[in-house]
């Protein structure tokens, strides 16, 4: 019986996930969904609730992992003692990049459902609401540098956010263009470079 549930309730999620990804969410019919499984209505809504609790079945998994790590980089770096952290500046960063980009091509078609086909659902703000963890970050750190001594200048909140939602958009592009792998890994790698440059110019390192 619960071997028959789980296959009823995967045909759901994999009929859901094709239609997602076709549609988006505000698109997809809960009625082309139930079609697209094999499966009537009644037995939809014993499973889910409704269309957006199909979808986070989908993608919270992977949102909670992504956002994880990214929380757990952040939460590493600030624990660093002050003096320290100015000689890991891009260090602990470029390696939670790394990892993201690993992870959204281990599981490409969840991640695609994340990053492109959520609005109209709580996910829809997934990559602003890294942004904001970033921001803050970024002006804790600033405070950091300047009780060790350095003479940085003040920084424009909205400009922050500006610059790390470019890169934090510009990352996960290689999920909304499908690059090859390979191709992908130069890419963030040479956008870390850019950014990197760019933040200890603005910072006067």
């Amino acid at each position: 019986m619960e071997a028959a549930e789980r296959t009823t309730r995967e045909q759901i999620q994999e009929a859901a996930l094709a239609e997602f990804l076709d549609k988006g969410f505000r698109g997809t019919s809960l009625r082309q969904i139930v079609k697209s499984a094999g499966v009537t209505t009644g037995a939809f809504y014993g499973y889910f609730s409704s269309k957006e609790a199909l979808f986070a079945s989908i993608v919270e998994p992977h949102a909670a992992a992504i956002m994880g790590r990214f929380m757990e980089t952040q939460t590493a770096f600030a624990a660093l003692p002050e003096a320290e952290q100015p000689g890991h500046m891009g260090v602990e960063s470029a390696a939670c990049v790394d990892w993201m980009v690993e992870y959204l091509y281990r599981h490409p078609e969840p991640s695609r459902l994340l990053i492109c086909c959520a609005e109209g659902t709580s996910y829809e703000r997934f990559v602003h609401n890294m942004v904001e963890v970033e921001v803050e970050a970024t002006f804790q750190y600033l405070d950091v540098l300047r009780r060790l001594g350095q003479d940085v200048p003040q920084l424009d909140r909205q400009l922050c956010h500006i610059i790390a939602s470019g890169m934090f958009n510009a990352v996960f592009e290689v999920v909304v263009h499908d690059m090859p792998h390979e191709h992908a890994k130069q890419y963030v790698r040479q956008l870390r470079e850019f950014y990197m440059a760019g933040w200890q110019k603005l910072m006067g390192e």
